[in-house]
């Protein structure tokens, strides 16, 4: 096939390599132009051969990867996506990288089980394709990307029911789906909020672990108070719950209170968490009293959940294209007629917390 993303494999474990090297192999779509053990190598195909997306690890002898890629946004700017492990080390890195212009993070493949050996391989073969299609990019790839597995709705986690919600409430919920460049968009969106904001629920494609350093980076830079959600949290004014990855995070309610639920499940929309699951749930328990922001990401997540918002009386708001990274799960929602506002993301922390407006 012609004009498949070559990608360049950076990794100083030659286990790690070959295996991502087998993965991004096997996709018709893509292709591995070479490996490299450390960034001085790296740095010499790249003079040899630009590839468009590069794989890098964080945590190598003689130059770590976050001041390889610091290297690389400064002087050639090209995709990224961190490869990193599960340590606490490795998390905080991978979230540094992102700052610094990394478009993704996935976790380091492990072989020692059927379900993750597929699922990682769906996850890598996506962030690596995303990245391929961001801004970031240096040349065209095929369009539209085919998918290569089957894609569940939000039925496989939340029933779907139709109608507008009979929920009545002063405090409004306020939901956000986001993934490529979705961390630096939520980041752009957080800081500008005031402390006495309504609650607000943030599911961002991205692996387990990885989610709390990102919510513990947040809370360090915004005046409301962020936190990865855990399983009976209150969705309260001034605070700010970020979904655990590969865990579905669904609003649920109780007299006057929203909580979250956290629960296990199949893959939605080739996600978990995914964006539709938060968003059904949003429409089924707060209806009205609902917001619903849809940010940059490739695919199609959060489209139909947010149209269900719509149509339980929820606000409903896309990142536009200009903004956006990948303009993909936002313009999915907008052919969909899911969307009442789109708008630039400097406008949509000012949208959130203007006077709320009731529907006439």
């Amino acid at each position: 096939m012609k004009n498949k993303i070559r990608v360049l494999v950076v990794d100083d474990s030659a286990v790690v390599r070959q295996n991502l090297e087998e993965i991004i192999n096997e996709d018709p779509m893509l292709e591995v132009m070479g490996t490299a053990s450390d960034p001085y190598i790296a740095a010499r195909k790249i003079k040899k051969e630009v590839p468009d997306v590069i794989t890098l690890d964080v945590e190598m002898p003689r130059m770590d990867g976050v001041t390889f890629l610091r290297k690389i946004m400064s002087q050639h700017p090209m995709p990224v996506v961190i490869i990193s492990s599960l340590t606490e080390k490795g998390t905080r890195t991978a979230i540094k990288a992102l700052e610094y212009g990394a478009v993704d993070i996935i976790t380091k493949p492990r072989m020692d089980s059927r379900r993750f050996i597929h699922e990682a391989s769906i996850r890598i073969c996506d962030a690596i394709k995303a990245a391929a299609v961001s801004k970031r990019k240096r040349r065209a790839v095929p369009n539209p990307m085919p998918q290569v597995e089957p894609k569940l709705s939000a039925d496989a986690i939340i029933p779907h029911r139709s109608g507008k919600s009979m929920i009545e409430t002063t405090e409004v919920v306020v939901a956000v789906g986001a993934s490529t460049g979705g961390t630096e968009a939520i980041a752009g969106l957080l800081k500008e909020m005031p402390v006495d904001s309504p609650g607000i629920i943030v599911v961002q494609h991205m692996p387990e672990q990885f989610t709390r350093s990102f919510a513990e980076r947040l809370n360090e830079s915004c005046r409301m108070t962020v936190k990865e959600a855990v399983n009976g949290d209150s969705v309260i004014r001034g605070h700010v719950l970020i979904a655990p990855g590969n865990y579905h995070t669904i609003l649920k309610r109780s007299g006057a209170r929203y909580y979250v639920e956290v629960r296990e499940g199949p893959m939605v929309n080739r996600h978990r968490p995914s964006v539709d699951v938060l968003f059904r749930s949003v429409a089924r328990y707060a209806g009205r009293n609902a917001m619903g922001i849809l940010l940059t990401g490739m695919g199609t997540d959060g489209a139909r959940g947010l149209k269900e918002m719509k149509e339980a009386g929820a606000r409903t708001v896309a990142q536009d294209e200009k903004t956006s990274v990948v303009y993909g799960m936002p313009k999915e929602a907008v052919d969909l007629g899911a969307v009442e506002k789109v708008l630039g993301l400097p406008q949509i922390a000012a949208y959130i917390t203007s006077p709320y407006r009731s529907k006439t």
